[in-house]
């Protein structure tokens, strides 16, 4: 191998080593602290949905009528694996299902009234779906009961 080889060879390697300025104990508290604030947001979306808080889903204090497909459905998704999320309890399934719940939501209820999320009112749905997704794929960060389920095994 000739010195040029090398040299470019060591650099390369000197370059991947160091290509990330943030520590992975910093990008771990981002993470967590994005999926703590995302998911608080989803919850309260759900707690609108069941009991009409805020001023409901019609804000006149409406909420979903008990069972009622999809809205009482997706209220429970929003409480309950939202709470899941903001735990970090079965992070992983339990973003995976809110990202699902709001790709079926943008799905069918926003992209009849349009392609572009600003114009049909889909902006909402579609964040949550890849923030959700992003949180089911790279894993809950920072603060997240699972991190403690898996330092006692």
């Amino acid at each position: 191998m000739t010195a040029t080889a090398k040299l470019a060879t060591k650099s390369t390697t000197t370059t991947e080593q160091t290509a990330s300025p943030i520590s992975g104990k910093v990008q771990s508290r981002v993470l967590g602290a994005t999926r703590l604030v995302i998911s608080l947001l989803f919850v309260l979306h759900g707690v609108v949905g069941m009991w009409g808080a805020w001023g409901g889903n019609d804000t006149m204090g409406g909420s979903a009528a008990l069972f009622s497909w999809p809205d009482w459905w997706a209220s429970l998704i929003h409480l309950v694996a939202g709470a899941f999320v903001f735990s970090g309890l079965l992070t992983r399934w339990a973003a995976l299902l809110c990202s699902g719940a709001m790709a079926f939501a943008y799905f069918t209820v926003h992209l009849p009234l349009g392609f572009v999320p600003l114009a049909n009112g889909g902006e909402l749905a579609v964040m949550f779906s890849w923030i959700f997704l992003l949180i089911a794929v790279v894993g809950p960060g920072a603060f997240a009961l699972d991190n403690l389920r898996r330092r006692r095994r």
